[in-house]
């Protein structure tokens, strides 16, 4: 079974930053593209960051271009959200998903096939 699983979630201050991860297991982890979403109850899914199987074409929404960066190291089958300057409007549930897709990405959640459960971005003065 394919499971992502998030961990490094928590409460900063306006200003301070986080470092997500996201963990993969039951899949060939570097054919596949990884997406970091976000999301406030009742709001709709905001893709944020995704990267392709290699590492080599990332793509940022504006909401977080500039202070989010997305690396993956496919020798651990992990990828990271590095997430700076951060400010109330991050406060959201992140959620990474994985799809198989050579060569590019996309911060559509309909093009991703798995998901893991989420982790809580708390950031409050």
């Amino acid at each position: 079974q394919v499971q992502l699983v998030e961990s490094g979630g928590g409460s900063v201050q306006p200003g301070g930053s986080l470092r997500l991860s996201c963990l993969a297991s039951g899949l060939t982890f570097d054919d596949y593209a990884i997406g970091w979403f976000r999301q406030v109850p009742g709001e709709e899914r905001e893709g944020i960051a995704c990267i392709n199987h290699s590492g080599s074409i990332t793509e940022y929404a504006s909401s977080v271009k500039g202070r989010f960066t997305i690396s993956r190291d496919n020798a651990k089958n992990t990828v990271s959200l590095q997430m700076d300057s951060l400010n109330v409007g991050d406060t959201a549930i992140y959620t990474c998903g994985a799809e198989k897709m050579r060569f590019f990405c996309t911060t559509f959640a309909t093009g991703y096939a798995y998901w893991g459960q989420g982790a809580q971005v708390t950031i409050s003065s």
